[in-house]
């Protein structure tokens, strides 16, 4: 018996095999989600991500494409269990099918956690969180920069508290957006803006409450980098307390939530005033203190005999030396006498001067100390500050009242120009405006015997029906050849 022969023209290809069960994979499936342990974990230059889903009984290719793959918020490690979304497909060249991932979370530790310690790690590895570059903040700042949304609850509370306790520190708000996508680079380049531009003593950045994906633009490298490259110091105020951020870590200060921040960054004017008034009160009572006692040390100086009269210390010493002198005159020759008293009256003379002179130079530093405490009494001091405080209001206000006179100069001078402009101007020189309908008539072509026409004039509008058009008629321009020489 012959072999039946081999339907070649009915056979399928390989490819058109592989279609068919590619088509049929799609079809029956479309998204999945797939739950399994990761194997296989490799990232290509190309930045596609291969790896396999495996479980006791089976394994699945599986492949993230690039831009998935950017999006991830936490690192693919081999052994962990992830829950995935996607499409199955079949890979023509090899012939096997496989799971394009569009979605995948890990399983017992949320991707959010995962992507901040993977952070956290990271910077504190390289020293952004150590305490010895944190850098104190200022007592009394002038000037506050915000970098925060503009239309947050945030910077209302800061702004309140800040103005509560102290008055008169400027304000600058540089708005960022602060949740969604891109908000971190906003908030990199408002800090960026703050430390370059703004002037501020120290700069607050951070937002109200919310959840943690609320919060994320704060736990991402870009918000970390720039609070690390601000010369000025920065205080991070995100959500809650109980919320606990990247930035928070490697700002200078981190505030528990936006109102502690405003009270940490200024203090409370009027506890300071009261501060002051008692420093004063002391400090003029030590002063004082110290006069009365040098005065006293002066006084009890001066009451003892010898500084009032020196001679009651050289007298004794001169009969108690003649005396001697005496004694040995009956033994030693009269020259030898003399010289011995000539020498005692110039140590008699020599001990007078010295009393003299220290108790002149006593005097002296007493009137020296009492010209020098009495400029350094604190009263004057703050009469001094109030007076420059005082001075700068004035001219503040004289300032903007001369840019108030500017600004109305320029209006007046801009409205006299538009009034000059008018149409109205115009039509009091006699002019008209005509209308057909809504429309300005400017050209005859635009009118029709029958139309009703308005024509405005400078005290009321006529109105009036067309009953005939006449175009205007240009003369012809005429050329004549130049006359010969």
């Amino acid at each position: 018996m012959a072999p039946a022969p081999i339907p070649a023209a009915q056979a399928l290809t390989v490819t058109e095999l592989t279609l068919a069960i590619q088509g049929t994979l799609q079809g029956a499936f479309g998204e999945v989600w797939v739950r399994g342990e990761l194997s296989g974990v490799r990232r290509v230059s190309s930045g596609h991500v291969y790896l396999s889903l495996q479980d006791q009984g089976a394994t699945l290719p599986a492949v993230i494409w690039r831009s998935t793959a950017a999006r991830l918020r936490f690192d693919l490690v081999d052994g962990t269990d992830v829950v995935c979304r996607g499409g199955v497909d079949v890979y023509p060249p090899h012939g096997r099918y496989q799971l394009i991932v569009h979605e995948i979370h890990p399983l017992g530790v949320g991707a959010l956690q995962l992507a901040f310690e993977r952070m956290r790690k990271k910077l504190e590895a390289e020293g952004l969180f150590a305490p010895e570059r944190k850098r104190p903040i200022p007592f009394l700042p002038r000037r506050i920069a915000l970098v925060t949304s503009k239309s947050g609850a945030a910077v209302r509370d800061l702004v309140t508290v800040i103005h509560r306790r102290f008055p008169r520190v400027e304000i600058v708000l540089v708005a960022a957006r602060v949740q969604g996508e891109g908000a971190a680079e906003d908030v990199a380049r408002g800090l960026a803006l703050a430390d370059e531009r703004a002037g501020a003593d120290v700069i607050v950045v951070g937002r109200g409450g919310g959840s943690p994906e609320d919060l994320w633009a704060f736990n991402e490298e870009p918000v970390a980098r720039a609070i690390a490259a601000c010369a000025t110091p920065v205080v991070s105020a995100v959500g809650h307390e109980i919320d606990v951020t990247i930035a928070d870590l490697v700002a200078d200060l981190r505030a528990a939530t936006p109102s502690q921040a405003g009270e940490l960054v200024v203090p409370v004017r009027a506890e300071l005033i009261d501060d002051l008034v008692r420093r004063e009160s002391r400090l003029v009572h030590l002063v004082r203190t110290r006069v009365d006692r040098a005065w006293q040390r002066v006084e009890a100086s001066a009451g003892r005999p010898c500084l009032r009269d020196p001679r009651t210390r050289t007298d004794p010493l001169r009969r108690h030396l003649d005396h001697v002198g005496a004694r040995l005159a009956s033994r030693h020759p009269a020259a030898e006498l003399a010289r011995h008293r000539s020498t005692v009256e110039d140590l008699g003379a020599r001990a007078r001067l010295a009393v003299e002179r220290r108790l002149e130079r006593a005097r002296e530093g007493v009137a020296s100390l009492r010209g020098r405490l009495s400029p350094a009494v604190p009263r004057g001091v703050l009469d001094r500050g109030r007076a420059r405080l005082l001075d700068a209001a004035s001219r503040a206000a004289v300032g903007a009242r001369r840019r108030l006179d500017r600004a109305l100069s320029v209006h007046e001078a801009r409205r006299a120009a538009l009034e000059a402009l008018s149409p109205l101007r115009v039509l009091d020189r006699g002019y008209s405006l005509t209308r057909v309908g809504p429309r300005i008539l400017k050209s005859v072509a635009q009118a029709r015997p029958g139309h009703s026409i308005s024509t405005q004039l400078a005290d009321g509008v006529v109105e009036s029906r067309v009953e005939a058009v006449r175009p205007a008629t240009k003369p012809a321009a005429t050329l004549s050849a130049p006359r010969s020489p």
